[in-house]
């Protein structure tokens, strides 16, 4: 099979290694359930065959002569290193010279120097889910055992420190947390963090046929909130306080996802992160059996779209289906965000989170809109500040010298 430059959208497929497989047991983690939809497997783990075939059609979907393979869990940790050596391996086989990167995402906790090594050595880039201070971050973030893990997640980032591991932040924002937004934002920075994720956590429980208890978005039906979910208002005022101090003091230094992606949408280019794109249906997600879903966030069976074993990566990923779930998004708006002078700045954000009615009665409305509304307004003008320098071909962080009022 020849690369096919066609396709303009980027495509990505995030690949689950383990499956679900996790040694922590998060309270609020959206992914353990999903070993339900495979109860008839005992081992949840990639085969050797499986991860070369992936590895040989992802590579060749690819429209651009680069190419990021990236891991996700569960814990990406529970397979050995071994198993990583392999697929860099299959990379360079079938890479044919192509600049190819990684990227691995990981609770931290089963760091070693002997991990730390292989990441430095592979130019891996480590995502570590940790989510602030240590009273914040053990909040819900426990073992099985309900154990903390605080002192294990900064035991493997001191490790990656010492190795010199290029590494990055992703932090769930909570019911607990949220309050606390400067105490959260100053952690990070105290810690030399540098590149910060802030994830908000909203999910709603419901009893489905197979098992699952988690609602996909865009659905109606009855559900309650699940009672760690942020809030509007407290998402709205966690951005607005944290932003006031990165505006202030630390534009270019310290970078942090959710405002890289709005500054992007207020100067016309790709957000860079999905939920605030205006489609989505780009990136994948593979299970450890070769099921791909449309989304991370959607491992629903009525999102599935076929089976590496029967179908290519490019079949399933610019399928009818995939496509019509791409365009939900832009499609499914109610009236009321299309009457919004932001809808550019969110699209509507993820349509996981897009189950309230809005002021006309339309379903559909974000559930975090009101939050989203209040960020927006409140940084309006130092975006349109930012905008004209970049477009006057001037530093963005040119922002730091001007007061607003």
């Amino acid at each position: 099979m020849t690369t096919n430059f066609a396709f303009a959208r980027p495509m990505y497929v995030m690949l689950k290694p383990a499956g679900s497989l996790c040694n922590l047991r998060c309270k609020y983690c959206y992914y353990l359930e999903k070993d339900k939809l495979y109860k008839q497997c005992k081992n949840h783990v990639i085969s050797d065959e499986l991860l070369e075939k992936f590895i040989k059609e992802y590579i060749e979907a690819q429209t651009t002569p680069q190419v990021l393979f990236t891991w996700h869990g569960g814990e990406t940790l529970m397979r050995p290193i071994s198993f990583y050596k392999r697929a860099l391996e299959l990379q360079r086989i079938y890479g044919r010279g192509r600049q190819i990167d990684n990227c691995i995402q990981t609770n931290g906790t089963l760091l070693t120097d002997e991990w730390c090594q292989f990441f430095k050595d592979n130019n891996f880039l480590v995502g570590v889910s940790i989510d602030g201070p240590q009273e914040f971050h053990d909040e819900y973030r426990r073992t099985a055992t309900n154990k903390p893990t605080f002192v294990k997640v900064m035991n493997g980032i001191n490790l990656l420190n010492k190795h010199g591991v290029e590494w990055n932040a992703l932090a769930v924002v909570n019911d607990y947390n949220a309050d606390y937004p400067l105490e959260f934002y100053r952690f990070f920075k105290q810690i030399g963090c540098k590149y910060i994720q802030f994830s908000p956590i909203v999910e709603r429980v419901v009893k489905r046929e197979d098992g699952l208890t988690l609602a996909p978005g865009m659905q109606g039906g009855d559900a309650g909130l699940a009672d760690f979910s942020i809030t509007p208002e407290q998402w709205g005022n966690f951005l607005c306080t944290i932003f006031d101090e990165w505006v202030h003091n630390d534009v270019g230094e310290y970078f942090v996802q959710l405002f890289d992606a709005t500054l992007a949408n207020w100067v016309g280019q790709a957000p860079g992160v999905c939920i605030l794109a205006e489609e989505c249906g780009h990136a994948g997600v593979m299970e450890f059996n070769g099921d791909v879903y449309s989304c991370d966030h959607f491992v629903y069976p009525e999102h599935l779209l076929g089976n590496l074993h029967t179908k290519t990566i490019t079949e399933m990923m610019y399928s009818d289906q995939q496509n019509k779930f791409a365009k939900m998004k832009k499609q499914m708006l109610p009236q009321q965000c299309k009457e919004c002078k932001f809808l550019f700045a969110c699209h509507g954000e993820c349509p996981k989170n897009r189950f309230l009615n809005d002021k006309y009665g339309n379903y559909g409305l974000n559930y975090l809109c009101k939050g989203y509304r209040q960020f927006f307004e409140h940084v309006e003008p130092y975006m349109n500040f930012m905008k004209r320098e970049l477009e006057n071909h001037r530093a963005p962080a040119n922002v730091m010298k001007q007061i607003f009022v």
